[in-house]
This record gives C-alpha cells, structure tokens and sequence, in this order.
C-alpha cells in the first residue's frame, strides 16, 4: 500500500465516526445529488483540485446496498493531510457464508492525488486496468492477506476502493478469491464519478 494509503487508512481507524452521513451536519438535498456543486468539507493547503466527491454521500445507497453493503451502516471520516486530502467511507457486508466467510470490511477513498502518483507508490504489486473505459489499477499484495484494492481515476485525483475478506475459518482465503466481486463494485460506482 502507498504511503498516503497507510496514512489514510491509519486516519480512517483514528478519525471514524459512528454516526451514518445523514448525521454528519448539514447537507441540502441539491448537495446529496450533485458532487459538481459540493463545496468540499475539507481542504488543504497543497495546491492540489480540491475532492468534490464524498462517497458517504455520493454514491447512492441503493448501489452499495444492491452490492451487499448496508449503506444505513455507513461511516464517514476527515481525513485532511496538509499535502493531499481524502474523503472517505466505510461499509460492512455482514453477508455470512458459514465455513467460507463472515462477509467484507470495505473502505473508500477519494483523494486528490494522480493515478500515476499511486502506480509510482505501488508500482511492484499494481496492474493496469480499465474500469468502464477509465484508468485504473488492481492491487493485490501477498503480504496483506484477504486485501484487494482498485483505484479509479477521478477529475480530481483518485478513488480507492479496499476490501477486506473477512474468512470464518482459521487463516487466509485462497488469493485468487480476495478480488471477487470488486470490480463489478467498481463498474457500478464509476458512473457517478466526475470525470
């Protein structure tokens, strides 16, 4: 995982919030549909687009609920880093599969970094990849067992989706089964992201 992705991901674990978006402060019903016309809930002072997309509040809870996550059961953080910012949300699918798994821990990210800055990061467990036509990479370390990560490219920087298997059995899942189902995830969610 990059450096601004351990950092995000030790700021999610820090800064979450358990209360749903909803909860959260404010927001009109023109901001909940339209991230072109979001003013940012947090900036920072490097110079970089700000990230208009929030996924607690833009991407629509009948996609991830569909997917299997239960968006009523969302978390959101701040994550302002002075040189870069993320956005992000948290989901669970408690979908059980007794002996196979006890379902996923999902986090996603909107930041503004570039897509090459991640692949430079990541470079040695990082592939290319389409996600309807926009760049992207699939990551997948053997050293950060049950994880797969796709990171989409934005207008603004980036969005990162990492899941991670939750098995019901002693040890790793197969590697081959960390990434099942995240890129359909991926797919579905790309039409809400500015381009």
């Amino acid at each position: 995982m990059g450096r601004w992705g351990t950092v995000a991901l030790t700021a999610v674990a820090a800064v979450v919030t358990a209360c749903s978006p909803s909860a959260a402060g404010d927001v009109t019903e023109d901001e909940t549909t339209t991230s072109a016309t979001r003013t940012p809930r947090i900036t920072d002072d490097s110079g970089r687009p700000p990230v208009t997309f929030d996924p607690c509040y833009d991407i629509p809870d009948d996609v991830m609920n569909a997917a299997g996550y239960d968006a009523a059961k969302k978390e959101l953080a701040d994550m302002p880093m002075g040189t870069y910012t993320f956005l992000g949300c948290t989901y669970r699918d408690d979908n059980k599969i007794p002996g196979t798994r006890r379902g996923y821990g999902l986090n996603i990210l909107a930041g503004n970094v570039t897509l090459d800055e991640e692949h430079s990061n990541n470079a040695h467990i990082a592939t290319a990849v389409s996600i309807n036509g926009r760049r992207a990479l699939l990551e997948v370390d053997p050293n950060r067992n049950d994880t797969c990560k796709y990171v989409v490219e934005t207008g603004f920087g980036l969005l990162m989706l990492t899941r991670i298997y939750h098995t019901d059995y002693p040890g790793s899942a197969p590697i081959g089964e960390w990434c099942t189902g995240l890129e359909e995830l991926a797919n579905s969610i790309e039409p809400f992201l500015p381009t």
